[in-house]
């Protein structure tokens, strides 16, 4: 059987490693939280003390970090993952982190005899918990190929993107995108409050109307229009305000590469950003909705 060694047991790491350990893969975890470590030893994960433990016999590294520079680290440090491999390694990379760094990391791996996608996923912790994540993955086919069946346990979408840092472009896009949608979606509700609309009605108009997006239709920002989701919820939960500003902060690196146009990617950078600056990064994204509060 294929040895599967996850590192990263966070929010989102946690609940994917225990959907890898529910399809009957063989999982090794470790995480510098020990409590995380345990929590997916009850799950039924082999729980291991350190890298070079985790790594022993491993097919397939995973790992799901805040950054591009905790993967360098815990991939190439003196007591990085390479450094106690016994054999050669598919490594999987699901944080988010900039292309750039994905394209590295790749050729060090390669400069090793391991092979290397980067797989960043959307659906947020939702999504982790249900099995249910989007993957965006940059690298070899064959490599995808062999990816495939870890992703599909804890995914539904499986996307191809193109070559290793392709995964990484495309969900920058996204988010991007999905910025600037809900701070245009939480604009327009407020704007109809203010002139004496129902959040409700109004959400129900845009949505059979040209106005119809993602936000509106599955993550309304507006507190009481929508159950089970983070604003009737005093945004606890979901997507943090501090995680959207490092992919926008990403999205706008990337974008300056290439010398990308991207003036509503900028705008929502600094919408977010002000937001993020109030004292709202912990909240979910869609609390930006309050900024277009008056008073």
């Amino acid at each position: 059987m294929t040895n599967i060694a996850f590192f990263g047991l966070g929010n989102m790491g946690a609940s994917m490693a225990k959907n890898l350990v529910k399809a009957q893969l063989n999982v090794t975890v470790f995480d510098l939280v020990e409590s995380q470590v345990q929590l997916l030893a009850d799950a039924g994960a082999k729980p291991s003390k350190s890298v070079a433990e985790a790594v022993e016999n491993a097919d397939i590294v995973i790992s799901m970090l805040p950054a591009g520079k905790h993967v360098e680290s815990l991939y190439f440090d003196d007591d990085g993952i390479v450094n106690h491999l016994t054999g050669k390694a598919l490594f999987i990379d699901c944080s988010t982190i900039e292309s750039s760094s994905a394209i590295s990391i790749g050729k060090q791996l390669k400069s090793h005899g391991h092979r290397f996608i980067d797989a960043p996923v959307s659906g947020g912790v939702a999504g982790a918990a249900a099995g249910t994540l989007t993957f965006i993955v940059g690298g070899d086919k064959a490599d995808f190929d062999e990816a495939h069946t870890c992703l599909q346990a804890m995914g539904k979408n499986i996307f191809h993107a193109g070559d290793v840092g392709a995964g990484q472009v495309a969900k920058i896009c996204n988010n991007m995108l999905l910025a600037i949608l809900m701070a245009g979606t939480s604009e327009a509700l407020q704007m109809g409050i203010d002139n004496g609309l129902d959040p409700k009605v109004m959400s129900d108009i845009m949505l059979q109307s040209s106005g119809r997006n993602w936000t509106l239709e599955l993550y309304n920002p507006c507190p009481g229009v929508m159950p089970n989701v983070p604003s009737s919820n005093d945004y606890q939960g979901g997507f943090l305000v501090d995680l959207m500003n490092k992919d926008l902060g990403l999205a706008m690196s990337t974008a300056a590469n290439n010398e990308s146009v991207v003036p509503l990617g900028q705008l929502a950078k600094s919408i977010f950003q002000m937001h993020g600056n109030a004292g709202n990064g912990r909240l979910d994204f869609s609390s930006v909705f309050n900024a277009y509060k008056h008073g």
